[in-house]
């Protein structure tokens, strides 16, 4: 079917078709003349033997279920002869009854939940999925056909004011969020993991470190000596208890980083967590928090990098997608890979989403199948019937012809039954 209501006969096939119904056509017709002309022989010579009243029965009979069923096979499609004979042209009389039963066959019959659930059962979406992903080919010409979708989306997203209102969306949810709580539970896992042992022991190399600098050393020496009396400034005191401040200090962070059970780390565990018990119960750190939070969202250069990001996705976006750059075609041809793979190695993901796309399809056949049977009905009844049934002909007419050949031996054979009985009948 080419357009609305038209079809396409050009195919060889159907033209050899065509060919052989009209052949059929024409020996069912030569037959039917034969019959007909072999009754009006054996009429004009039945005087000259009695057997030629057989043939002559034979050959009426035969004539007579011919005539019969080329007008059964002929009134099935259009009216004998163009006469408007009743109970004729049935399929074209039909058209719109056919249609809307046609229609309901379908809805009823092969749109119902059963056996729909139950083809659908049997279809393993997941592994088709993820034997198409798999496909490198196949990945990379979804990554480029999802390029250049990407530009429109960007532009109708911007243009729609979506990300307007999922800016604000965003701003309210990060608003909402409570902090504190949240700050508190992330240092309490970090504590349970003991990771703020490995931050002490970086705390203590770094002061080690800064108290080693020379000029960290001539600082604190001078500070030392502001506060000393002249006469010990004589005696150069200060360089001995700078020395000996530093020493003291070097010596202990050594011990702390190379006892894991130094009385100090237990110390520095219980202030960490006292201070992470104030965080998530003290209204004063709560205050202090949600505060810093509201400054930061309100901070005008906040939205100047979500800008600027968002700018720069986009230009990102339309170089990948005019072929400037491939770094994100190659990303997503990877990615879709790699998730092909993935699924392909899930039994259990597959099952669900063999399970979901089966609800989701089947809700979705069991809402449009009234629509899909009017549809049906609808394409029915605006069909050319001419076209219509000559396509039904050149399909199956070469069978229905042959109903004329059987019809012809079948009346025959049973006028010459009558007739045989007939003769009988005379002679007893």
């Amino acid at each position: 079917m080419t357009t609305s209501g038209t079809f396409s006969f050009a195919t060889s096939a159907d033209a050899a078709r065509a060919a052989e119904l009209r052949r059929v056509k024409l020996l069912a017709m030569l037959v039917l003349a034969g019959t007909l002309a072999l009754f009006v022989i054996a009429k004009l010579l039945l005087p000259a033997h009695p057997a030629f009243g057989f043939v002559a029965a034979f050959a009426e009979a035969a004539t007579i279920g011919g005539l019969a069923d080329w007008y059964a096979v002929v009134a099935l499609f259009r009216r004998p002869l163009g006469l408007p004979i009743p109970h004729t042209a049935i399929i074209q009389s039909n058209q719109h009854r056919i249609a809307d039963k046609l229609g309901e066959f379908i809805e009823v019959h092969f749109l119902e939940a059963v056996p729909v659930d139950a083809r659908l059962r049997q279809i393993d979406f997941g592994s088709f999925i993820a034997d198409w992903l798999r496909d490198r080919k196949r990945s990379a010409d979804l990554a480029r056909f999802t390029l250049r979708l990407l530009p429109e989306a960007v532009s109708a997203t911007e243009n729609s004011g979506l990300m307007t209102f999922i800016t604000r969306r965003i701003a309210t949810q990060l608003q909402s969020i409570d902090l504190a709580p949240l700050a508190a539970g992330t240092l309490r896992a970090f504590v349970a993991e003991g990771r703020h042992q490995g931050l002490l022991d970086d705390i203590l190399r770094g002061v080690h470190q800064s108290l080693t600098q020379p000029e960290t050393m001539a600082m604190i020496r001078e500070k030392i000596r502001g506060e000393l009396p002249t006469l010990l400034k004589l005696y150069r005191a200060d360089k001995f208890l700078v020395n000996k401040i530093v020493a003291s200090a070097t010596s202990f962070f050594e011990e702390v980083r190379n006892d894991p059970a130094h009385p100090f780390r237990g110390e520095f565990d219980r202030m960490v967590l006292s201070f992470v018990d104030r965080l998530g119960s003290d209204p004063a750190y709560v205050d202090r928090i949600d505060s810093l939070k509201r400054d930061l969202l309100a901070r005008p250069e906040l939205g100047d990098l979500a800008r600027n990001i968002w700018s720069n996705t986009r230009s990102f976006i339309e170089r990948s997608a005019s072929g400037e750059t491939q770094v994100l075609q190659h990303y997503l041809a990877r990615m879709f890979v790699e998730a092909g793979e993935a699924l392909a190695g899930d039994a259990e993901l597959r099952s669900e989403i063999n399970k979901g796309l089966v609800a989701v399809l089947g809700s979705f056949i069991a809402d449009q199948k009234s629509g899909v049977s009017g549809f049906i009905a609808d394409q029915v009844k605006s069909w050319d019937m001419g076209q219509l049934i000559s396509l039904i002909e050149i399909n199956i007419g070469r069978d229905l012809q042959y109903i004329r050949f059987n019809g012809s031996l079948i009346g025959g054979l049973a006028g010459l039954a009558l007739y045989t009985g007939e003769y009988l009948l005379r002679w007893l």
